[in-house]
């Protein structure tokens, strides 16, 4: 396995998380960290990039939720780009595909944001 290495970025939407290498039972708490320290406000969006993941364990999926808790929390969004297929698959089986906004990579993420209001009739 190899080391979970973090950078954060600026988008055009809010804070960019890229995780590099593997996030596992070892290297999760140091994403749960990292998001913890992030200054998030109202109507930003956090993006996971994912693109440079070569493995995710179910500490790993933990992680993801504690940031979507903390986008919540701050009345942000959260947004998975660039996520790998085995990855997805993981994400598919448990449902959360259901509950993170998935996009090709943080590019689009961040024009993908905010989403269009929903119409009501």
């Amino acid at each position: 396995m190899s080391d979970l290495r973090i950078t954060t970025r600026p988008g055009a939407s809010g804070a960019v998380l890229a995780l590099t290498g593997d996030l596992d039972h070892d290297s999760a708490p140091g994403l749960r960290e990292a998001v913890g320290h992030l200054a998030l406000h109202p109507g930003e969006q956090l993006v996971l990039d994912l693109s440079g993941l070569a493995f995710c364990d179910s500490s790993g999926i933990s992680a993801f939720i504690v940031a979507r808790n903390k986008a919540l929390g701050a009345q942000a969004g959260i947004a998975l780009a660039g996520t790998p297929e085995r990855i997805l698959r993981v994400l598919r089986i448990v449902g959360l595909q259901q509950v993170f906004r998935l996009h090709p990579d943080a590019r689009r993420a961040a024009t993908a944001w905010p989403e269009p209001a929903e119409s009501t009739p």
